[in-house]
């Protein structure tokens, strides 16, 4: 039992991807470059995911976020679909975020759905970086809490 490594100290794992037939990957491939620059274990599913591939691979890599690149439009498809398929797997405890292009009222939408931050282009990377760190953060020390008291 003592040879395991305490679960806080694994690096952050998240899950990069573009969902649809959306072929503009430069902001996934920046981000996913910054995320990796902070520590972070990134994959990057490429182009022309599906959200159940997204889900599939969530599961498959135990990432604590996802992180969907999107700037065709389909936000408002794609996002409730990843949520669904996530709670369909049980994934309550990883996060839902993205960026692209995507209106301050489907935004909000969308995070009453339970999507986390939504970041539009050429925001910060930092910002981006320290969201995913804070929120990861808290949600392992909830229930890392009982297991540093035994």
């Amino acid at each position: 039992m003592n040879d395991l490594p305490a679960p806080d100290k694994r690096p952050i794992r998240v899950l990069v991807a573009k969902v649809g037939l959306d072929g503009h990957d430069r902001g996934a491939k920046v981000i996913s470059s910054a995320l990796r620059d902070a520590g972070m274990e990134v994959i990057y599913t490429g182009l022309r995911q599906t959200p159940q591939m997204v889900v599939n691979a969530a599961l498959q890599e135990d990432v604590d976020a996802i992180g969907i690149s999107i700037l065709s439009g389909a936000h408002m498809t794609v996002f409730p679909k990843i949520i669904q398929l996530m709670k369909e797997n049980h994934l309550d405890d990883v996060l839902l975020t993205g960026g692209g292009i995507i209106p301050d009222e489907d935004r909000e939408e969308l995070r009453k759905m339970g999507v986390g931050e939504l970041f539009p282009p050429g925001i910060d990377t930092a910002t981006i970086v320290n969201y995913i760190t804070n929120w990861v953060e808290q949600h392992r020390t909830g229930n890392l809490l009982t297991n540093s008291e035994n």
